[in-house]
């Protein structure tokens, strides 16, 4: 059971602060728990049955962030290819519904090297699950970073140059 004051990923609401576990706020339900979330990207308030079956986990922590910042160079781009609309938003689905950070930034970097080969604007659809992969991924690595969201693509770059700049040539 979460704690109140900590961050989880709650479906594809992405990163929520569990504000409240307490009684129910809805009548006829006395007896359940519920977290009292708020998104952080977000100003709505949800509230979520602790026993639901909706998916939830903790927030990765700052060493795992900075691992997976590390390793995003060598992450391989999600190489999955339909020309079926219907099968393209059901593999991004799934690849959201995932909740794998790894898996969100293998569909970013596709999605970007799909532009860069074809020299062309790409799909609406493309576009839309890249910047819905973005909004998860970065929402995640803020709260686990300590950052604002919106430091957090100029972190990821900068962590990167960096690492670049210490390897030495061959």
């Amino acid at each position: 059971m979460y704690q109140a004051g900590e961050f989880i990923v709650y479906g594809t609401s992405g990163v929520c602060k569990v504000e409240a576990v307490g009684k129910s706020p809805f009548e006829g339900e006395e007896g359940k728990l519920y977290y009292t979330l708020t998104p952080v990207a977000g100003t709505e308030t949800i509230y979520l049955p602790v026993d639901s079956p909706v998916y939830t986990r903790p927030v990765i922590t700052r060493a795992q962030a900075e691992r997976l910042i590390a390793a995003i160079p060598s992450i391989e781009e999600d190489h999955f290819t339909s020309h079926s609309l219907r099968m393209s938003t059901e593999h991004y689905q799934t690849v959201l519904r995932s909740h794998d950070c790894r898996e969100l930034v293998q569909l970013i970097k596709a999605v970007y090297a799909k532009s860069r080969r074809s020299g062309r604007r790409v799909s609406q659809i493309d576009q839309r699950y890249r910047k819905r992969a973005e909004e998860l991924l970065h929402g995640e690595l803020a709260v686990a970073l300590g950052i604002p969201i919106d430091e957090v693509q100029p972190y990821i770059s900068r962590s990167i140059s960096e690492a670049a700049a210490e390897t030495p040539k061959a």
